[in-house]
């Protein structure tokens, strides 16, 4: 009995996977977003507003049920992300390499814990001296009264800020497996990447103070000395691999 063999997909039949796997991707988010609206919202705004320590005010009749459903949204995201990214997996999955799905399979997983230490790293450490720091200038003549609105807003931000900061290693990492990337250039150009940092740093934080941008670099500045460190030993490892052919 002659073995069926595989026929490769044509392009509709690649969009055809592509809808199916978007419809499962909504469907998900939906569901989960609306979970999250009924039982997470309110502790998860509870717990971002802890760090201002003040009451919130919303200005306009629409305003916080606008928030609820913003943040119910980016909470659905968040916990139907493992279906999410099944999905993207399975459909690339096929056209990839061996040598390539090891390295997404490797780097995937840092990646993810990379972004919620640093998600967490900003709401433990950087997000109280920063409002601190902000709701400083209050006197006698001036009180401050933040809205629900543009508190979400400027957390979201800066969650968002550092938990992509922090993907720094896993970036350089990948790049330097590709061979795009050497330790040699990352020393070389080392005072242009901290000029870069520092301008990244003032675009990402959300507030134009001095003391947002800086928190925000210092981690960065680490985070790049580390990735050179990482990438002298990934460096190290393929020369050591290479040289026994």
């Amino acid at each position: 009995m002659a073995k069926k063999t595989m026929e490769p997909m044509g392009i509709f039949d690649h969009l055809e996977e592509l809808r199916n796997r978007l419809i499962v991707c909504v469907v998900f988010i939906f569901i989960a977003s609306g979970l999250s609206y009924w039982l997470l919202v309110k502790p998860v705004i509870d717990l971002i507003a802890k760090p201002v320590g003040k009451q919130l005010i919303f200005l306009t009749p629409t305003e916080a049920f606008m928030v609820y459903i913003i943040v119910a949204f980016f909470c659905g995201i968040f916990l139907s992300s493992p279906v999410v990214l099944f999905q993207i997996w399975r459909f690339v999955a096929a056209g990839l390499t061996k040598r390539e799905k090891m390295y997404v399979l490797i780097y995937a997983p840092f990646s993810f814990l990379l972004f919620i230490s640093g998600a967490y790293f900003c709401y433990a450490v950087i997000m109280p001296v920063t409002i601190k720091f902000l709701l400083g200038f209050n006197t006698e003549s001036l009180t401050p009264m933040i809205t629900l609105r543009s508190y979400v807003s400027f957390v979201g931000s800066m969650l968002l800020g550092f938990g992509l900061v922090f993907e720094m290693p896993v970036v350089i990492l990948f790049l330097t497996e590709l061979g795009l990337l050497n330790p040699k250039t990352l020393q070389k150009q080392r005072k242009y990447a901290i000029l870069i940092i520092f301008i990244v740093a003032a675009i990402m934080t959300p507030s134009p103070d001095v003391i947002s941008q800086l928190l925000m670099a210092f981690p960065m500045l680490f985070l790049f000395e580390l990735s050179i460190w990482l990438s002298v030993f990934v460096n190290y490892r393929k020369n050591r691999v290479l040289s026994q052919f």
